[in-house]
């Protein structure tokens, strides 16, 4: 049995660049942030030319593969998946034959990092895009891919698209989006990679307020901005997906599950019942993942691997009834191939 300490070590050494001084995260940088569009400089939109790479228990990287799909994206741009446990190279292609990814022809995503940059030591992430072309990363911004997707690969979009990113909406949603990100989506990471009792309490108190706030929001209205799914939702639905099978218990954010609120969780319902979103969702895999990684394990104590069997996840199946906010309550458009 490993102790203690040598998890922490551990912890130290595999996030040493995300650590503030403070205890709290601090969130690493992008290399590849090239656009996507006609510019000189920028990433022409191409069908069958770039390969989307995500680890599936990634919260970052469900969002990008949510918005491909409802897109209708899927169809121009190929998915590649790497393995849900960090190896000694990082993000491995370990269930492809071979342990090798088929398209772009890699072991291990760092070899995309390392052809941009030979002396990269931070930690290669995803969701990226990749041009199969030349093997380059294109880009690795999670922040933006999704509004690139929305807006400068719509030539490509499926006839009848839903407009997740509606023109008369975007400030309002770019002020919502960043209010997630910071309280909710890293919020949940603020909390849980604490490394002393003061971080964690201002992160406890920063998330609840948070969800909270979503709370009443979604009183009366079915989705954040109304009737519609937006880019907004598709950015909070991650976090709600993992929240109670692993945030709740592993990052120790204990104060409700997302079940115990009345219109949130009738409204995370709402979004897995629709075909993009469930498809992508993988409960067990989020629950191997938190609790197996081994710097995480161990960190958290959990030695001997062990991997929760609760809770009961098919209580998302259940009816939510939110369609009786909305005046198109059955989506039809979201569900078009």
């Amino acid at each position: 049995m490993i102790s203690m300490p040598g998890a922490v070590n551990l912890f130290e050494d595999t996030f040493r660049h995300q650590m503030n001084d403070d205890g709290s995260m601090k969130i690493q940088d992008n290399l590849f942030k090239r656009k996507f569009g006609n510019g000189a400089d920028e990433w022409p939109v191409e069908a069958e030319r770039y390969r989307l790479i995500w680890m599936p228990a990634c919260p970052h990287a469900h969002k990008v593969v949510i918005v491909r799909k409802l897109l209708g994206l899927d169809r121009v741009i190929s998915l590649g998946t790497t393995g849900i446990l960090r190896e000694r190279d990082g993000w491995v292609f370990s269930e492809d034959p071979g342990r090798v990814d088929p398209v772009l022809k890699i072991h291990a995503l760092k070899e995309v990092y390392a052809l941009e940059k030979p002396d990269f030591n931070e930690r290669p992430t995803v969701p990226i895009l990749v041009d199969t072309k030349t093997g380059r990363g294109a880009n690795n911004d999670h922040v933006w891919i999704p509004i690139y997707l929305e807006t400068a690969w719509k030539p490509l979009h499926k006839p009848h698209a839903p407009e997740l990113y509606p023109q008369a909406f975007r400030q309002d949603i770019d002020a919502l989006n960043g209010f997630l990100f910071q309280r909710v989506n890293n919020g949940v990471y603020d909390l849980g990679f604490a490394r002393n009792q003061q971080a964690y309490d201002q992160a406890y108190d920063r998330l609840f307020e948070a969800l909270d706030a979503l709370e009443e929001r979604l009183e009366q209205r079915r989705f954040l901005f109304g009737d519609y799914i937006t880019d907004s939702d598709v950015r909070l639905y991650p976090t709600l997906a993992r929240f109670d099978v692993v945030y709740h218990t592993v990052f120790r954010a204990n104060r409700n599950r997302i079940m115990d609120y009345k219109n949130l969780w009738g409204y995370a319902r709402d979004l897995y019942q629709v075909p993009a979103c469930k498809e992508s969702t993988f409960f067990d895999i989020y629950k191997r993942h938190y609790q197996c990684s081994p710097h995480l394990r161990l960190l958290w104590g959990n030695t001997h691997g062990l991997v929760a069997k609760g809770p009961d996840t098919s209580v998302w199946e259940t009816p939510h009834g939110r369609e009786k906010l909305s005046r198109d309550p059955d989506q039809k458009f979201l569900l078009q191939e």
